[in-house]
């Protein structure tokens, strides 16, 4: 699978300046995705499954901190986030739409749809919005770099040259076997400033507020619970270094039991990033989205 159809950059008024993104197909008839990245990443993660998506319009923005919105202030909270979603949506006239969150995106998506919910057709969660819990004894101060590794070490790096950042990203253990022209096409955005000083856009201080957010504290529990059925989980067996899983299926399993509208899907054969990165993760994905936009269209025409 490869991109055949290229977002197209925007900028929408939020709290404190302007957030960037990019969209595809805009002016597609139908109920657009909102589609929110990583804790790291930024809306070109969303490269191979929104050119799937070829009827739809999709709206991918920058999180606050990331990408072409690295220059908004903090804080960086995943509410913030949240009601950063709210307003792309308002600058675009879109009242409703289907959510898609891949990561820390989808606990960003749960928390909009607790803030926003009229703004939610539906909601699917990509290896990410179930409660990660942070290691026992660790401090806070040193969770980020325990929870994201490489992704996180990058962001105190410089590099020379385009080529020295590639050459990063491919020695990634969770990227660099995989290796395609849209994680290419990621890692060349993700790029900031100027030769001999580039370095990755993402700004640290959001990562690091971002990843201690992640443990189902202050609420978001019963946020994640009281989401409206169904609600799509797709899930990785292989997880951040292509190696455990960032989800094990005993804990899956305990929140499906938990949680009667959430319905499960394994991946085969993907990571936390190729699950939406590569051919096999975002065509196993993609089918599955089409059919719950579909069926919210449906429902919402019958209303």
């Amino acid at each position: 699978m490869t991109v055949t159809t290229a977002s197209t950059p925007f900028a929408a008024p939020v709290e404190g300046g302007m957030i960037a993104g990019g969209q595809w197909r805009a002016d597609a008839a139908g109920l657009p995705v909102l589609a929110v990245h990583g804790i790291s990443a930024t809306h070109r993660n969303w490269d191979l499954v929104a050119d799937g998506l070829e009827d739809r319009r999709v709206i991918a923005p920058d999180l606050r901190g990331r990408g072409r919105s690295n220059a908004l202030p903090g804080p960086y909270g995943i509410e913030r986030h949240a009601d950063d979603l709210a307003a792309v949506l308002d600058a675009f006239g879109v009242d409703r739409a289907y959510v898609l969150g891949h990561s820390m995106g989808a606990f960003v998506s749960v928390r909009f749809a607790e803030r926003h919910p009229d703004r939610v057709a539906g909601i699917a969660l990509i290896d990410g919005g179930l409660p990660v819990p942070n290691p026992a004894g660790v401090p806070e101060a040193e969770l980020p770099a325990l929870l994201l590794g490489p992704a996180l070490e990058r962001l105190s790096m410089t590099f020379a040259d385009r080529g020295a950042y590639l050459d990063f990203w491919r020695r990634h253990p969770a990227l660099g076997p995989y290796w395609n022209p849209s994680i290419e096409g990621y890692v060349e955005y993700d790029l900031d400033g100027e030769e001999p000083n580039l370095r990755s856009s993402a700004v640290a201080a959001a990562v690091a507020e971002n990843a201690v957010q992640l443990d189902g504290a202050n609420g978001y529990v019963t946020a994640l619970e009281s989401l409206a059925p169904p609600v799509d989980f797709f899930r990785a067996p292989r997880g951040l270094q292509d190696e455990a899983p960032l989800y094990p299926e005993a804990l899956v399993a305990e929140w499906a039991e938990r949680m009667p509208q959430l319905v499960v899907h394994d991946i085969a054969d993907v990571n936390h990033y190729t699950i939406v990165m590569t051919g096999p993760g975002a065509g196993s994905v993609i089918p599955v989205i089409r059919a719950r936009i579909e069926a919210a269209e449906t429902q919402e025409g019958a209303s």
